[in-house]
């Protein structure tokens, strides 16, 4: 590819690194994102009117509001937050926030909201016989969690996890407007210096479609593992 493109002096390398950081802040935003959609989604199933208005209101604020929007919004609405509340412990000294951290807090936030409502659904298609079988055979709350709910929670979550993921690996593209230097940053700068916007924007949209390609890959894998012996009792 190379050899059909050419950088105009900039190196793969740059591009290579770039992409590396992407998938970085993809996975870690990813983390995040399931740790909060299993307690939003517990909170929602719990049946306690605080946590359920909680987390209804979480869910409902960032499906209402646009990922840009909350991006710049939590980025530097944060920042102007945290340099406020600093100096009232006593920390005189600007703060800056670490692009890396923020892009990774605020897209696992977001996404948190889409897994909530992932996790839910899932836990609601678990038929009832089973854990009320589980109970009346003697299993821990641990071990139900573990041996029932959780391995059938992954595969009716999977096909909107699925998509979840694929919205946050877009997504990711975002972080270059708060200053992280990945791919898109970069082949933005490229862009500028060059005046070549095609050329690098191209790049990227290739990039993407090779990560969403891979995950595609591992996603039917996850797929034909978590339905192995369901398939064989359909009629």
């Amino acid at each position: 590819m190379g050899s059909l493109i050419d950088l105009k002096g900039y190196g793969w390398s740059i591009l290579v690194e770039g992409t590396a950081l992407t998938v970085e802040v993809a996975l870690a935003s990813l983390a995040l994102s399931v740790i909060l959609g299993i307690l939003g989604a517990a909170a929602k199933l719990s049946g306690r009117r605080v946590l359920m208005g909680i987390a209804t209101f979480y869910t409902t604020l960032i499906r209402s509001v646009p990922d840009l929007v909350l991006m710049l919004l939590l980025f530097f609405g944060g920042q102007t937050l945290i340099n406020w509340a600093a100096p009232k412990f006593g920390y005189e000294d600007y703060i800056d926030i670490d692009p890396f951290m923020a892009g990774v807090l605020v897209i696992g936030f977001m996404f948190g909201a889409y897994m909530t409502e992932s996790f839910r659904g899932a836990l609601i298609a678990i038929p009832r016989g089973q854990i009320e079988a589980a109970r009346a055979y003697g299993m821990s709350p641990l071990l139900l969690f573990r041996r029932i709910t959780l391995p059938q929670m992954i595969r009716l979550a999977l096909p909107s996890f699925g998509n979840n993921w694929m919205v946050l690996l877009k997504t990711t593209a975002l972080v270059s407007v708060i200053g992280l230097d990945d791919m898109v940053h970069r082949a933005g700068s490229a862009a500028g210096a060059t005046r070549q916007p095609f050329t690098f924007y191209l790049v990227v949209a290739v990039d993407y479609l090779v990560l969403t390609t891979i995950s595609v890959l591992v996603l039917n894998w996850l797929a034909r593992r978590y339905d192995r012996g369901y398939a064989r009792r359909s009629p």
